[in-house]
């Protein structure tokens, strides 16, 4: 979807809204979206895939390979989305492997999970490969190059959030705000903002838009990841405390402001019987200080580096609709 949206946004009508206004919620903003580009952004509507219809399809326009037709043009760029998307599914499955050795009686029958883990490990192994023979059908080095890095970071990035994992609610390293920068670039930005750039590739645009591209992608998922970050500090429920991580932003940037030894200080104060951390006393003092506030303004201060890539396209539909993602994932508080 993003590279459509930006390829239609190159083409160009209004300037971008101040990021302080807000936007739409965030199922109007991918449904006004997905109408813009003429198809759904997942490729998961198997029915639709699989069917007669789409497969005729298909055959017909293989049939135009080595033509000049633009058609071919939109269809390596709803190619380049699917792969996007299969290479996202494939990761996302390959995280749902769990650890054995944490696991209790009432997670259920080891066996059961033995078997889970190898579907996991097969299941994304087989959709990665897809991904990778239809990329290879694109016939573009270049983006075969931005593609196949992107999938380079991802598998270091959940290498640096695995050799954690163990430890994800304990103390952990003091990484700081820039590392932590890196590898929410390597596990969650790299693959959108070469998808963006290579988009802009497929459609032969210059090396100057596909920077724009780029930089869009890059910033807008930065700003994603503050904002899920920072929904336990920020989202009024009923319920009790959400569950958080000491490797999100907010907490890093409060240990920053705090200061390693009067962190631990907290940590410690937080203790109760048997050393057992109370993260409902720790997740208050966090919000008492002043990481989530900075993490609000880091996750606004990406989203107006977006809107800044988008500036350089000329007015469009395409273009207010990804400005409206951007407005929607930097609403907080």
């Amino acid at each position: 979807m993003w590279g459509a949206l930006l390829r239609r946004g190159v083409r160009g009508t209004g300037g971008l809204r101040c990021l302080s206004s807000g936007g739409p919620p965030w199922s109007q903003v991918v449904s006004e979206a997905e109408k813009i580009v003429g198809y759904p952004t997942s490729f998961m509507s198997l029915r639709c895939l699989l069917s007669d219809e789409l497969s005729n399809i298909a055959m017909q326009v293989r049939k135009l390979v080595g033509t000049k037709h633009p058609l071919l043009d939109t269809a390596r760029q709803r190619s380049l989305a699917e792969i996007t998307e299969l290479i996202h599914t494939a990761f996302l499955v390959h995280r749902g492997i769990v650890n054995i050795g944490e696991l209790k009686s009432c997670d259920g029958p080891l066996k059961d999970m033995q078997f889970g883990n190898k579907m996991a490990v097969l299941s994304g192994d087989f959709l990665l490969a897809n991904a990778c023979a239809s990329l290879a059908q694109l016939q573009n080095t270049k983006v075969v190059e931005l593609i196949s890095s992107a999938i380079g970071d991802l598998v270091q990035g959940i290498y640096y959030e695995n050799s954690k994992s163990s430890e994800e609610n304990c103390l952990t390293d003091d990484i700081g705000i820039s590392r932590w920068k890196e590898q929410v670039f390597l596990s969650h930005s790299a693959l959108l903002a070469k998808s963006c750039q290579a988009a802009m590739e497929l459609a032969k645009h210059s090396v100057e838009i596909q920077d724009m591209a780029f930089q869009y992608g890059k910033h807008m998922s930065m700003s994603h990841k503050l904002h899920s970050d920072l929904q336990p500090f920020v989202k009024e429920s009923s319920t009790d405390t959400m569950a958080f991580s000491l490797n999100s932003a907010p907490a890093i940037l409060h240990q920053e402001f705090l200061g390693r030894e009067a962190w631990l200080k907290q940590i410690r104060e937080a203790q109760g019987k048997g050393n057992i951390v109370d993260y409902k006393k720790l997740q208050e003092a966090i919000k008492a200080g002043k990481g989530v506030t900075s993490a609000i303004d880091l996750c606004r201060c990406h989203g107006n580096r977006a809107l800044a890539a988008l500036e350089r396209f000329p007015p469009s539909e395409a273009r207010d609709a990804l400005a409206n993602i951007v407005y929607t994932v930097t609403r907080l508080p």
